[in-house]
């Protein structure tokens, strides 16, 4: 049958749907002709950055991707891992950043609605979400419009949907101006003989279509998510899906449903690329062959044509390879739940990709070079030079350190995200255990007296941009630290890889210079990657991001009434640091929004200190020892103290005069692998004793009491008066 070819293709053509002139050749060498426009949309979609990760496989290799507890790793729609009695939990983390910058609220609702199926197509039942968002300077334009958009389009669709928010962070930075980021998390629980595959199995088998009808909405959406922006931004409006919750909510029931009827071969989430990555992922990993008929195809819009439903990314859809004798009863589940149930295709034995539409065949392609054939780069890379050490004792201290410390809690980035996260439903479900403002958000498993998972998201790139390396180990260290802080055990994580233009050598460099760090600690933790996502091309006009390597953890409760929290110190409490004394000053948070300036390097991560101190701290929260527990982190003591005595609604008396050092890097040193800790005064002796036996640097701080942080002669500062500046700066920017 002669390929139908609805346009001529021409260089332009090429060149507006992101394939440089090596890349089309290779095609045509593939093929051995020329492409319809419809299988030039297909490579297209196939061979850009997004679903092909050209510019970053190499280096994804290099992960520790397994575990005793991971069952399934990267390459599936999310990973899996056994969280014992017969659980799994079921989790990725995913990017929808330029459509976010373009059509905020429809972008960030399809982020969150794209990365729920990531996780039900599994077989799991979405129990938590989180979500990373970054934006431009609060003073920039747009800045305001984008966080108001973002903020209601990742509420509307999950909170419609049902799913608790229970973490993610806020941040703000000139850098994302131009290309603002979203990055939404999903877990689910599923039993671990009730996962399902996307690898298709059978021959002859009928493909079927699931969900809502196809549009042109997203029509080329993952080709404009792999280039840069410029001037013509607006034109990618019609790029961008729209979103339907309660949709989506009928099709986790139809599918979970149809699940347990053994209708089920393989099942793929219809997300980039829609129809043409499903199918063709689906029968690639399967060694087989697939045939669409566009023409049953259930579509919204008339005259739609075989290119557009090929490339459309509507949401709400999956496709799925059928047991044809439940074919009756799978469809009844559809029609029940109001959704389309319609056979599409058939699995092959040629390893052929066919497309037909009104009677003629608009594509023929080998299927597995479709993947397996997409280009690879190994990008040159330019090694980051690691700024000069900056001593504390050149660094000015404050001139009055009370508003010192109330500038650092009240800062666009350390203030509270109360104004972000109460617009979203973070109890829904029943099982919520900590609300976002912690450490990780918890959550009970529901079934089971005890158990819970801890959640966390993390990155701070200013580190990650003075050393990529270091960064990325920070990254990993810290998301591994905020679950040890509630008790939890961490079991994996998933990452999202926000870089600018690989093609430039630094860019390349920071990308790589943070997986290495990131594999490093991920190892060192025992915290295996199992699933995620890469972005790149994350520029405007040749202004990148932040290098931005998002890290999502998941950690285990066995008990979680024994579990730690910020805000629950005690009158008499004592307060012990766990780790050494601050002194690292350089890529602070002080120098920043204190000093108005960007110096020195990042600070160091002692990956044995980060384990050692982890596990001591993890024991004595399982032991029942501590009434509450904060991960030093950005702000260093000083803001962490201040984040556990504004939680408690409670004073403290502090003393640093033993301590080593000048007081500015002692309060706010970024020192890594530390905590603090708040012990009933009966058994400070017996912690501190155990931590000395175990090796683990500590030093107690003083005692949790009266209305004030008080430390030293330095500070004095009532609570009331931390509270009032961390909680303001929200509301006032967004009023």
């Amino acid at each position: 049958m002669t390929i139908s070819n609805s346009r001529q293709i021409t260089p332009e053509l090429i060149a507006s749907h992101g394939l440089k002139p090596d890349e089309y050749q290779r095609i045509l060498d593939l093929i051995g002709r020329e492409p319809s426009f419809t299988e030039l949309g297909i490579f297209s979609a196939m061979w850009n950055e997004h679903c092909s990760y050209k510019s970053s496989k190499k280096w994804l290799r290099t992960l520790p991707t397994k575990g005793r507890r991971v069952i399934q790793g990267p390459g599936e729609n999310a990973g899996v891992v056994d969280i014992d009695d017969g659980d799994v939990v079921v989790f990725k983390m995913e990017s929808h950043n330029h459509p976010s910058y373009i059509e905020p609220y429809q972008g960030a609702a399809t982020g969150v609605g794209g990365i729920l199926r990531d996780v039900f197509t599994m077989g799991a039942r979405p129990v938590a979400a989180m979500n990373a968002l970054r934006f431009g300077a609060p003073d920039h334009a747009k800045t305001k419009h984008l966080v108001s958009g973002v903020v209601a389009g990742v509420g509307g669709y999950g909170n419609s949907f049902g799913v608790p928010t229970v973490g993610g962070e806020v941040e703000f930075d000139a850098r994302y101006n131009g290309n603002i980021l979203v990055n939404a998390f999903a877990a689910g629980l599923a039993k671990s003989d009730g996962i399902f595959l996307s690898e298709a199995k059978g021959v002859g088998l009928p493909v079927v279509y699931l969900g809502a009808k196809t549009g042109r909405d997203g029509v080329g959406g993952a080709t404009m998510a792999s280039a840069e922006f410029d001037e013509s931004i607006e034109e990618k409006r019609p790029t961008v899906q729209v979103g339907d919750p309660f949709t989506e909510k009928c099709l986790l029931e139809a599918c979970l449903e149809l699940m347990k009827t053994g209708a089920v071969i393989a099942i793929q989430d219809m997300g980039a690329a829609g129809l043409t990555c499903s199918a063709v992922e689906m029968g690639a990993k399967g060694d087989l062959g697939i045939e669409l008929y566009l023409d049953k195809v259930p579509v919204r819009e008339e005259r739609m044509t075989a290119y557009e439903m090929m490339l459309s990314e509507s949401q709400e859809r999956m496709l799925m390879v059928l047991e044809p004798a439940k074919e009756e009863e799978a469809k009844a589940i559809f029609v029940k739940w109001g959704l389309d149930f319609a056979i599409v295709g058939k699995t092959t034995d040629d390893l052929r990709f066919r497309v037909l539409h009104q009677g003629e065949e608009v594509a023929d392609l080998p299927i597995k070079d479709l993947g397996d054939q997409a280009p690879e780069y190994d990008r040159p890379w330019i090694q980051h030079n690691v700024r000069e050490p900056l001593p504390a004792s050149q660094v000015a201290e404050p001139s009055d350190y009370n508003a010192a410390l109330l500038t650092l809690v009240g800062s666009p980035n350390q203030s509270s995200r109360r104004w972000v996260w109460e617009q979203y439903d973070t109890l829904i479900q029943g099982n919520s255990l900590q609300l976002p403002g912690g450490d990780a958000g918890v959550v009970r498993v529901e079934g089971h007296a005890t158990k819970a998972l801890a959640f966390s998201s993390d990155v701070t790139p200013r580190y990650v941009e003075a050393d990529p390396y270091e960064g990325g180990k920070q990254a990993v260290a810290e998301c591994w630290r905020n679950i040890v802080a509630t008790g939890a055990e961490p079991l994996a994580a998933t990452d999202n890889l926000n870089f600018g233009n690989p093609e430039k050598p630094e860019i390349m460099g920071q990308l790589v210079g943070a997986i290495k760090g990131i594999g490093e600690a991920c190892t060192a933790l025992d915290f295996p990657i199992v699933s995620g996502n890469v972005s790149l091309y994350n520029e405007t006009n040749g202004v990148a991001i932040l290098p931005t390597p998002t890290i999502a953890g998941v950690g285990l409760l066995g008990d979680w009434q024994k579990m730690a929290r910020i805000g629950t110190a005690r009158d008499g409490d004592v307060l012990i640091m766990i780790g050494t004394d601050g002194s690292h000053l350089g890529s602070s948070v002080y120098l920043r929004d204190v000093l108005d300036t960007i110096d020195g390097p990042a600070p160091t991560v002692d990956l044995v200190a980060e384990r050692r101190n982890g596990e001591f701290v993890r024991a004595v929260i399982r032991n029942a020892q501590v009434t509450a527990c904060h991960d030093i982190s950005s702000g260093g003591l000083g803001v962490a103290l201040a984040e556990m005595a504004m939680g408690s609604n409670k004073g403290m008396t502090v003393s640093l005069n033993d301590q080593q050092g000048p007081a500015h890097a002692l309060l706010f040193g970024e020192d890594q692998a530390r905590y603090v800790i708040a012990v009933p005064a009966d058994l400070a002796n017996f912690v501190s004793a155990s931590a000395e036996s175990a090796g683990v640097p500590f030093r107690t701080l003083g005692k949790v009491g009266g209305d004030s942080v008080v430390i030293d002669g330095i500070v004095n500062t009532a609570v009331t008066s931390l509270t009032t500046a961390h909680e303001a700066w929200f509301p006032a920017f967004m009023a």
